[in-house]
């Protein structure tokens, strides 16, 4: 099997190519030795649960955007804090050199493909690293996401990086310059923002990821690097934001918790913590708009346009809603009368001051086996700011709308929340159904999501060279706790099909399985592909025998949720003409 499955591997190097800017120096094979052999430690979370990180990644470390080194020193220095760069000569890795040419950040941008030249900044630095792509261990596709960018944020997702010698007498060689002294003064100088903006106080976000909007924003990760690893990096998981980012006062924080003929309660995060049974929970949450680009193919639709990477797996801590409503005395089925929902209010306000809202059927909040969490760590972390600091929802096998962050009230009702967002968005309607003729009441809201799976490697319009077989890897999943069962592959648009194996799977309990499946196969091409288009398709089928569509036209909608048809990617084999 071509895919790395789970371990670091030992990544190879084009020789020729390093040798003839090495000489005198460490002979390469030891280089990579070194390297592999400190690839393999590995990297824990606070909570000491053990992450193999797959070789893929150690490619990072020869690629990669300069407005990203501000996130970084932001992070860890408040914007001024530092005073102005001196730019005496620093023979240090990244640092500046009195010796070298300067290049503005406008113009390292400009060289992100092979014509132009590949360039990527470290601290002050600029590298060429052209020639080297090819020979990334991690393939071209990953090299090529920090192009005209800076390395240190995909350096900080990988340990072996950090401190390691040996890879900075890998990248040293490949220096051409400077960043430009005016903007790396630009760079650490202060930016005033505008008092009005409700967006101003928005938190850093890392580079990889791609906005499909900026205000508010909402953005994914690069497919390639969602299935490098099981449980999702925090700074790579997906960002949906409906309203600015709140700031939260902890000395303030209180969660209110009731419902109609309950008594009202509130909570401190801390008494939350200190009051009821920590738990902890692996879970995808995926958005009901996740492949919304993919159905756009089939006519246009209002929304963001996003891709196959609007989902994302993690570990969540924190307490069962169920024993929460328990303690409200819920736990009996004869007290609940016509209470038939459970509302969530958010702390991010609208123009009006609406807060965001969302809400659940009673019967998946009550049950145990439901794991309906308020969660405030995940992966062992604080949750960020983007992901709902200091509390969130995490309703597992439901749709991420649902899942409400910066958590301020709980509400048990005989209705379903009355914000907009649950009844007049996250709601699917038949084909015909246009802006002229839908009416919201007609539909219900969307809780639980179909079976789902994607490619994510290889990319669309990918070149093979390889004319026998291509490896394809992708994740699946489906709602409501149904186990995938397996993932078909195709490699002539569906005429034929190939079992993957599902190299990464939760063992989570029947209708329980809240968490995805990685999955990866290598495919035999047609015989006759050499020089032509090849159309791969995947599809999943799970617990409940649920299998996803072949196409989006049958059941196109005007909002283009529940995505789900047969994902197709189309790549190119290489012929021998073309090398």
């Amino acid at each position: 099997m071509a895919a790395v499955r789970g371990v670091v591997t030992c990544v190879r190097v084009s020789a020729a190519f390093y040798s003839t800017r090495s000489a005198g120096r460490t002979p390469l094979s030891q280089k990579w030795t070194v390297l592999q052999q400190n690839a393999r430690r590995f990297s824990t979370n606070q909570s000491g649960r053990a992450y193999i990180w797959p070789a893929t990644a150690v490619g990072v470390a020869c690629g990669l955007t300069a407005g990203a080194a501000l996130y970084l020193t932001r992070r860890k220095n408040p914007v001024g804090a530092k005073s102005a760069p001196t730019f005496e000569h620093d023979p240090t890795p990244g640092g500046f050199r009195t010796n070298l040419p300067e290049f503005s950040l406008q113009e390292v941008s400009r060289h992100k493909t092979k014509a132009d030249r590949i360039w990527i900044t470290y601290k002050s630095g600029v590298y060429d690293i052209t020639e080297f792509v090819e020979s990334h261990p991690g393939g071209s596709s990953k090299i090529l996401l920090a192009a005209g960018g800076a390395v240190e944020p995909f350096w900080a997702m990988y340990a072996v990086h950090k401190d390691n010698p040996e890879v900075f007498e890998l990248l040293e060689p490949l220096r051409i310059g400077n960043i430009s002294r005016k903007d790396l003064i630009e760079m650490q100088r202060t930016k005033k923002s505008d008092p009005n903006d409700p967006f101003a106080s928005e938190p850093g976000r890392h580079p990889a990821l791609a906005p499909s909007s900026s205000k508010p924003f909402n953005a994914e990760p690069p497919a390639e690097l969602l299935v490098d690893n099981y449980i999702t990096p925090n700074e790579l998981f997906f960002v949906r934001n409906h309203l600015p980012v709140p700031q939260v006062d902890m000395k303030n924080y209180v969660l209110t918790v009731g419902g109609e003929g309950l008594k009202k309660h509130s909570f401190t995060l801390d008494e939350l913590k200190e009051k009821f049974k920590h738990r902890k929970m692996v879970a995808t949450i995926q958005c009901a708009g996740n492949r919304r680009s993919n159905m756009m193919e089939v006519k246009k639709i209002k929304g963001l346009s996003w891709g196959i990477a609007a989902i994302s797996n993690a570990e969540w801590t924190g307490v069962f809603l169920s024993d929460i409503l328990a303690h409200l005395g819920l736990a009996d089925p004869e007290k609940r009368g016509e209470l038939k929902h459970v509302q969530f209010e958010g702390l991010d306000l609208d123009p009006e001051k609406a807060p965001y809202g969302g809400s659940i059927p009673i019967e998946k909040a009550l049950d145990p086996s439901g794991d309906v969490l308020l969660a405030w760590d995940m992966n062992g972390e604080p949750l960020s700011r983007d992901h709902g600091f200091p509390l969130r929802v995490i309703a597992p096998g439901i749709i991420g709308a649902r899942q409400v962050k910066w958590l301020s009230k709980v509400w048990v009702s005989p209705d379903e929340s009355p914000s907009h967002w649950q009844q007049n968005d996250y709601k699917g309607f038949a084909p015909q159904v246009d802006w002229d003729t839908v009416d919201f009441k007609k539909s219900p809201a969307i809780q639980e999501y179909p079976v789902q799976s994607a490619i994510c490697e290889p990319k669309d319009g990918a070149v093979w060279d390889n004319e026998e077989e291509v490896t394809v890897r992708g994740y699946a999943y489906s709602g409501g706790g149904r186990e995938i069962i397996r993932v078909d592959v195709s490699a002539d648009g569906g005429k034929t099909w190939h079992p993957t194996e599902l190299v990464a799977k939760p063992n989570q309990g029947y209708n329980r399985t809240w968490a995805w499946t990685l999955w990866e196969a290598d495919v035999p091409l047609p015989k006759d592909s050499k020089g032509k288009e090849v159309e791969l398709c995947a599809k999943a089928v799970d617990s409940a025998y649920n299998t996803q569509p072949e196409s989006f036209k049958p059941y196109w909608n005007l909002r283009g949720v529940v995505a789900n048809a047969w994902h197709r990617v189309h790549i190119k084999v290489e012929d021998d003409e073309d090398n």
